[in-house]
């Protein structure tokens, strides 16, 4: 019975549990490490995971462009983070002309509003365009020819607004008054300044609208019955290419919403290739949620914000590793490598990868 059992173990499930044990240990024995020096005081560590939400919120609005793309089409938009980058320099310019005239300090919420609009819709229409030019006309091809497009177009997309714009950097205004300050409960001044708290919940606002077109309404029911079966929806009289275009629309959107609300909490940085990095975290926080789930990628962008915020204090510190705040970037692609290795269907996207396989 015991060599049966052991004949039906593969020496990758063995290396893979190992790696599993490898890692957990490494995480458990840093954080001990890390909070038993009393390096960092609560109020830190509080700083520190409304850092992580509001970046994770960032990635989740940019992440549900990824999802909403592979749910209908099943493939990977690599030119997103393009679509990130193009709204958040288009509005920039927006930006500062309402910071010159006074406008911003005088009504932020209007201001904003239009930033948000501005900056989708630009995000929007870039996007409409990829589909109709770039992705239509190889839609009944083998999988890796959108793959290789949509990396073309990352390109294309990049060096078109390097055209545009110049390769120098631009920024946002660097403060909002009405945003400056940290946020006080009560008489208890937290180190939670009003900007993170102005990035969350705008972020949340549009990722509930979403879900709420998505789960609600009747162009979200048509975008649900267009991922379950093309053909099936087609026969119930459902326009697939309008609502191809509706999904490209919208996950552009959020993406140039996104990028104002980047530029909002970290102004300076930007230019024609500021949404590689974005683009390959919100994709990792969509395959870490379950790629094709839109709560998944909600799920994914803040769970990826949080561990990029903690994880180099928590765990890198308590191993040892100098320049730990300098691997920020290494973690999110660590994150991608081992949810690929250990849970490739991501966190809410079993039912999915089931049906997919």
């Amino acid at each position: 019975m015991r060599s049966r059992y052991f004949d039906n173990i593969s020496w990758v499930s063995l290396i893979l549990g190992i790696l599993r044990i490898v890692i957990l240990v490494l995480i458990v024995v840093g954080a001990y490490n890390t909070l038993s020096s009393g390096k960092y005081s609560a109020e830190a560590w509080v700083g520190l995971i409304a850092s992580g939400l509001a970046q994770g919120s960032i990635y989740a609005l940019i992440a549900l462009g990824y999802t909403l793309v592979y749910g209908i089409l099943l493939m990977i938009n690599f030119a997103h983070g393009e679509i990130f980058m193009a709204g958040a320099m288009t509005a920039s310019f927006l930006a500062n002309s309402f910071a010159r005239s006074g406008f911003l300090n005088q009504s932020p919420v209007l201001a904003i509003f239009i930033l948000l609009c501005f900056a989708g819709l630009v995000s929007a229409s870039i996007a409409i365009l990829l589909e109709r030019i770039a992705y239509r006309p190889l839609r009944g091809s083998p999988r890796l020819v959108p793959l290789i497009t949509a990396i073309g177009a990352s390109f294309f997309l990049q060096y078109t607004f390097r055209g545009l714009y110049g390769s120098g950097f631009q920024s946002y205004p660097g403060t909002v008054d009405a945003l400056k300050g940290n946020l006080t409960i009560g008489s208890l001044q937290t180190p939670i300044t009003l900007t993170q708290v102005f990035v969350f919940f705008c972020a949340f606002a549009l990722m509930m609208a979403l879900y709420w077109l998505v789960e609600r309404t009747k162009i979200g029911m048509a975008m649900r019955a267009v991922s379950e079966n093309k053909e099936v929806a087609a026969l119930m009289g459902i326009n697939i290419d309008r609502i191809i275009v509706i999904t490209f629309a919208l996950g552009g959107f959020l993406a140039g919403a996104a990028g104002v609300i980047n530029g909002i909490y970290r102004p300076q940085g930007v230019f024609f290739r500021m949404g590689f990095f974005p683009g390959v975290k919100a994709f990792t926080a969509a395959v870490l949620g379950g790629i094709g789930s839109v709560p998944g990628a909600m799920l994914g962008g803040l769970f990826l914000g949080l561990v990029e915020s903690l994880g180099p204090n928590l765990v890198l510190e308590g191993l040892g590793i100098p320049g730990a705040n300098q691997l920020k970037d290494a973690i999110a692609f660590t994150m991608l490598v081992l949810v690929l290795i250990f849970r490739p269907q991501g966190i809410l996207g079993e039912r999915l990868a089931e049906k997919k396989a």
